[in-house]
């Protein structure tokens, strides 16, 4: 079972996540619709949608959202280890681990 560090770690990072995928959709939606000049395609397996539209809106998207959480969860690691002095057991690599455990 974890202990309340790794539970308010999650906590924070995943409302980190949470909140940076929001704005990423809300961006990249925007972003679409300016270079495109036509909304994006709601539903990118309908064979209705163009197959070159549908695979740009999943790069697009999937890359967005990703690198959104990246640097939302890195930026909470990042204020996790200002405020508490280490950073969270699930960021600490096996070296520091070790050294925690030996310890």
């Amino acid at each position: 079972m974890p202990d309340k560090g790794d539970l308010g770690w999650r906590l924070v990072a995943g409302a980190a996540a949470f909140g940076a995928g929001f704005v990423a959709r809300k961006a990249i939606t925007f972003g679409w619709k300016r270079a495109t000049g036509n909304e994006p395609p709601t539903n990118p397996e309908s064979p209705e949608v163009d197959l070159k539209e549908a695979i740009g809106w999943a790069i697009v998207m999937g890359v967005g959202m990703e690198v959104a959480r990246l640097l939302a969860t890195r930026a909470a690691a990042n204020r996790w280890h200002k405020s508490t002095g280490e950073l969270p057991s699930a960021l600490r690599s096996a070296v520091d681990k070790a050294k925690k455990v030996a310890s």
